[in-house]
């Protein structure tokens, strides 16, 4: 005897289906590969949205966030953000042929990877959304707590033992205060191998309609093409954040 709920079914077939996508669709589509009744498809989409499991861009096309995949769905301001970034973090990855990241930090520093675009090189730079992140040495926590506020940068610092992950990691904190006041008079961040050996990154900031911070863009790579290109990498990824910061303003 088949004890399954339809619509419980449908809805992990859903999920399963849009896990596998590698970029947005349509509900056409979705009715289409799934052959599940539009009207259906629609509410469980709607239902799902609401929930903080997907993610709906401009076009209306769907996709399933990537904090989903790992067991933590956006919160209610999340969304949104996700949804005005993405074809801008698209743009960027496919323009850079760079791995693209869109990621919060919390009043505790701690950072949240929201979203993703992944290089096609062979040889690229890429990370799973819920690995662990220290703010004080990579481009997207720099620039985040660049842009935070002073209470919140202290207190960060107060209580996080700056470790060396790399040879190149900055420990000291008075150099490491210099160059946040620096992040924040630039406008972006360049972390240069001191998280990881051989990978690059730079963030700029995404701000909303009121002028504050809300989450950084991160152009991952790997250390020489970053040399071969840094003037050109460091103004793709400041232009995509403002395209970004007039979307969500």
């Amino acid at each position: 005897m088949n004890f399954e709920v339809k619509s419980a079914g449908r809805i992990l077939d859903l999920l399963e289906y849009l896990s596998l996508q590698r970029e947005p669709v349509s509900l056409s589509q979705i009715v289409r590969d799934l052959t599940i009744p539009k009207s259906s498809t629609h509410g469980l989409i709607q239902t799902l949205i609401a929930r903080g499991y997907l993610a709906q861009d401009p076009a209306g096309r769907y996709s399933l966030v990537e904090g989903s995949r790992h067991g933590f769905p956006f919160k209610a301001h999340e969304e949104p953000l996700v949804a005005a970034a993405r074809p801008a973090m698209k743009q960027l990855r496919d323009q850079s042929g760079e791995t693209v990241l869109l990621a919060t930090m919390n009043a505790h520093g701690d950072i949240r990877r929201l979203a993703k675009y992944v290089s096609r090189e062979a040889i690229r730079y890429d990370v799973n959304m819920d690995a662990a992140i220290a703010a004080y040495c990579t481009a997207t926590g720099r620039l985040l707590l660049a842009n935070a506020s002073p209470e919140v940068r202290d207190n960060y610092l107060a209580r996080v033992k700056l470790l060396s992950f790399t040879p190149y990691t900055i420990t000291d904190p008075a150099r490491l205060r210099s160059l946040l006041d620096q992040i924040r008079r630039d406008g972006y961040a360049v972390n240069d191998q001191e998280f990881i050996t051989g990978s690059t990154g730079i963030a700029a900031p995404v701000w909303d309609r009121g002028g504050t911070v809300v989450a950084a863009l991160n152009l991952g790579t790997v250390t020489p093409r970053f040399v071969a290109r840094r003037e050109l990498l460091i103004l793709m990824v400041r232009e995509a954040a403002l395209q970004i910061s007039r979307a969500i303003g």
